[in-house]
């Protein structure tokens, strides 16, 4: 699934990073897993304890409300989060990336019976393929969504570039920086290319050199692509 963007009334933009439809349907196949578990115990207590139920319909629904009310009591009191979504490492979400409100999970709740429960997950598949915000008809309704929370980490938000096997480095002092350090060094140097800010490579070249205690004997923009190469070098290389 897709990262999509919001708005939000502040003129803030919020990146959502939307589960995809296989880890929805796993996080639902292990929550299902452990409703089905737990009426397993209760007819084992029973058996054991040897409890002759009879027509005793109150008490049957009264052992039913658990698996009854197992999504919305779980996603309410544990933010949002079943036991099989925090397994996937999901949790449900407004399209704001704010938490809902009881209500949010009441709506979603209830318009499961129709998205999931009687069509057999059928609409909520549909819904959530087409919909491109990962929503069923039940977060349509409610206005939220469900977000991975695993880190996606793109090739450009990393500290790796290529660089050919007899690449020679020329600046050793490179090792100063952390890993993270560097990452962030890369991912200005990239944005202000993207946008083709020289100053801003301007300065973040003084800042480098700086910190590496060098003087720069390229121009800053070969300079700080230098700096980046020989990082991978000195760590990755040696």
């Amino acid at each position: 699934m897709d990262n999509f963007q919001i708005e939000t009334a502040q003129n803030v933009s919020i990146q959502q990073n939307a589960s995809g439809i296989g880890e929805r349907i796993l996080a639902y196949l292990i929550d299902l897993l452990i409703i089905i578990a737990y009426f397993i115990v209760i007819l084992f207590i029973i058996g054991v304890l040897d409890i002759d139920m009879g027509d005793q319909w109150a008490f049957w629904l009264i052992l039913s409300l658990p698996s009854f009310l197992y999504f919305l009591m779980w996603e309410t009191f544990w933010d949002g989060k079943t036991p099989g979504k925090a397994t996937m490492k999901l949790k449900v979400v407004r399209l704001d990336g704010s938490r809902p409100a009881f209500s949010n999970y009441l709506i979603r709740w209830l318009l499961r019976l129709l998205d999931i429960s009687l069509a057999f997950g059928g609409i909520a598949v549909v819904a959530i393929l087409l919909n491109g915000r990962g929503q069923r008809l039940g977060d349509m309704a409610a206005g939220t969504t469900v977000i991975s929370e695993r880190q996606r980490v793109r090739f450009n938000q990393t500290i790796l570039v290529d660089i050919p096997d007899d690449y020679v480095a020329v600046y050793p002092q490179v090792t100063v920086f952390s890993d993270e350090e560097m990452r962030k060094i890369k991912t200005i140097y990239t944005e202000a290319r993207r946008h083709a800010d020289h100053n801003i490579i301007l300065e973040l070249s003084k800042k480098v050199s700086s910190l590496m205690d060098v003087v720069p004997q390229e121009k800053p923009l070969q300079f700080v692509d230098r700096v980046i190469a020989d990082y991978n070098y000195y760590t990755q290389k040696l």
